[in-house]
C-alpha cells in the first residue's frame, strides 16, 4: 500500500485546500528568509497598503436634495371612512373639524406666530443684511451667467464678479474720502463766516427786529451750555457716531461674506425652492421664479448704472458752473439716484441750494442742466438700460417707494420696485388667471 502525496511541500496540497491562502502557492519558510524574499515581500505590502484610501481622503458630506419620488403614496380609505396615513399605515387619523384637533392646531398656529414675530423683531438688522446680500447676489448673477456663456467656470466667475466689484468700491472710496475730508474740512471752516454774513444781512435784521430771535437763539445757548445732560449727550453722539461707523463695516463685511454665499449658492438655492411646490405645479413656479428673479437682478444693475451716469453728469456740470465741493456733491447725487422717480429730484433740489453759495446765476445754470438731464434719462437713458427689468406704473412705482422708505429707509425705497413687480406678475399670472376661468 502506497503513501499519499500530500506531504510533499511543494505540491498541490495548498491549491485543493479551500481553507488554504487564496494568493496561491507560498514558498518555503526557508527561502522567505533571503534578503531577496525579504524585499519582494516588504514591497508587495507596501503596494497594499498604498491602493487603500487614505483616512482624511475621504468625499466630504454635503447637503444634498432627496431624488424625486417616482410614485405617490395614496391614502387610503379605511372602514370608518376616514383617511389613512400616508406610507400604508392602517390607523384612522383624527377627523380635522374634530374640536381637539382645531384647539390643538390653533393653539400651535398662535404659537408659531408670535415665535416668529420675536425672532423678526430682535433680528431685524441681521433680516436688513440678508435682504441686501440677496439683492446684490440677483444682480451678479446675471453677469455670473455671461460669463459662464463665455466658457467661464461658475465659481471662477463667482470670484471675477465679487473681486471687479470689491475693487470698484474700494478704489472709488479710496479716490473719493480724501476729497471728501478736505472738503468738509473746508465746510467746517467757513460755517462760522456764512452765519456771520447770515446775522449780519438785512434779512436777518427785519426778522430780529420784529420776532427777537437774536435773544432767543442767545438764552438757548446758554442754557444748552450750562445743562450737563446737553454736553453728555455730546459726548454720547460722538461715541455713537463711532459705534456707528463701526457696526456699518461689520454690516458691510457679513454683506459681502453673504453675497459670496448666495452668490454660489444661487442654483442649488432655487432647485430646493422650487422642490417645495407640488410636482403638478413645479414647472410653473420655476417658470414665475426665473422671471421675477431675473427681472430682479436687471434691475439692480440697470439701476447701478443710471445711478453711475446720473452722478457722472452732475459732477461734469458742477465742474464747469463752479459749483463748490463737487466730488462731495456728486458722491451725494449717486447715492440718492439709486432711489428711484425721487432721488434725481431730491438731489438736483439740494445742489441747487448749495449752488446759491456760489451766486444765482450758477445755481441758476446748474438747475437748467441737471432737470434737462432728468428728462433726457427719464425717456432716452432708463427705457434702454431697463428693457430687460421690471415694468411697473408710475403710481405703483411712487407708491411702493414712498411705503418701502418709510418701512426699511433707503434699502426699502431700493428694493420697492421690483418687490412692486414680482407681486404684480404674480397677481397677473395666478390671480387674474383663476378668476379668469370662472
Amino acid at each position: 500500500m502506497t503513501e499519499p502525496a500530500a506531504s510533499t511541500p511543494t505540491g498541490n496540497a495548498a491549491s485543493q485546500d479551500p481553507g488554504g491562502d487564496p494568493r496561491g502557492p507560498q514558498e518555503p519558510a526557508a527561502q522567505l528568509s533571503t534578503p531577496r524574499a525579504a524585499v519582494a515581500g516588504f514591497l508587495i505590502s507596501m503596494a497594499r497598503r498604498l491602493r487603500q484610501p487614505l483616512p482624511g481622503a475621504q468625499p466630504r458630506l454635503r447637503f444634498e436634495m432627496p431624488p424625486e419620488q417616482e410614485e405617490e403614496v395614496d391614502v387610503g380609505a379605511g372602514p370608518d371612512g376616514e383617511g389613512t396615513a400616508r406610507f400604508g399605515s392602517p390607523g384612522p387619523r383624527m377627523s380635522a373639524q374634530h374640536p381637539l384637533y382645531l384647539g390643538f392646531m390653533g393653539t400651535v398656529g398662535v404659537g408659531a406666530a408670535l415665535l416668529v414675530y420675536w425672532i423678526g423683531s430682535n433680528t431685524t438688522q441681521l433680516l436688513l443684511w440678508i435682504v441686501t446680500a440677496l439683492f446684490i447676489a440677483l444682480g451678479l448673477d446675471p453677469v455670473v451667467h455671461w460669463l459662464e456663456g463665455k466658457k467661464v467656470p461658475r465659481p471662477a466667475g463667482i470670484l471675477i464678479s465679487v473681486a471687479v466689484l470689491v475693487l470698484a468700491v474700494a478704489g472709488f472710496f479710496a479716490t473719493l474720502i480724501p476729497t471728501i475730508v478736505q472738503q468738509v474740512t473746508q465746510i467746517v471752516q467757513e460755517a462760522p463766516r456764512w452765519i456771520q454774513d447770515f446775522i449780519d444781512s438785512d434779512f436777518f435784521h427785519t426778522v430780529d427786529n420784529q420776532f427777537g430771535v437774536r435773544d432767543r437763539i442767545s438764552q438757548e445757548l446758554a442754557k444748552f451750555v450750562n445743562n450737563p445732560e446737553a454736553m453728555s449727550g455730546i459726548f454720547g453722539g460722538v461715541v455713537g457716531f463711532g459705534s456707528t461707523v463701526a457696526n456699518g463695516l461689520f454690516g458691510a463685511l457679513i454683506v459681502l461674506v453673504l453675497s459670496l454665499y448666495f452668490l454660489s449658492a444661487m442654483p442649488a438655492m432655487k432647485r430646493w425652492g422650487y422642490r417645495l411646490a407640488p410636482r403638478s405645479r413645479r414647472a410653473r413656479v420655476e417658470a414665475l421664479s426665473e422671471e421675477i428673479t431675473g427681472s430682479v437682478g436687471n434691475y439692480v444693475i440697470g439701476q447701478v448704472c443710471v445711478a453711475l451716469l446720473n452722478a457722472t453728469f452732475a459732477f461734469i456740470v458742477m465742474s464747469i458752473v463752479g459749483v463748490p465741493f463737487a466730488v462731495l456733491l456728486a458722491f451725494i447725487v449717486a447715492l440718492l439716484a439709486f432711489i428711484p422717480l425721487v432721488g434725481g429730484m431730491i438731489a438736483g433740489v439740494l445742489v441747487t441750494l448749495i449752488a446759491l453759495t456760489a451766486g444765482w446765476q450758477t445755481a441758476v445754470v446748474y438747475a437748467i442742466c441737471y432737470f434737462a438731464y432728468l428728462q433726457f434719462e427719464a425717456y432716452f437713458i432708463s427705457p434702454r438700460i431697463m428693457q430687460k427689468a421690471v415694468a411697473v406704473p408710475g403710481a405703483v412705482a411712487v407708491i411702493s417707494v414712498i411705503a418701502g422708505g418709510s418701512l426699511l429707509g433707503v434699502l426699502g425705497a431700493l428694493i420697492a420696485i421690483p418687490t412692486a413687480a414680482a407681486i404684480m406678475l404674480l397677481v397677473k399670472e395666478i390671480f387674474i388667471a383663476r378668476q379668469d376661468k370662472h
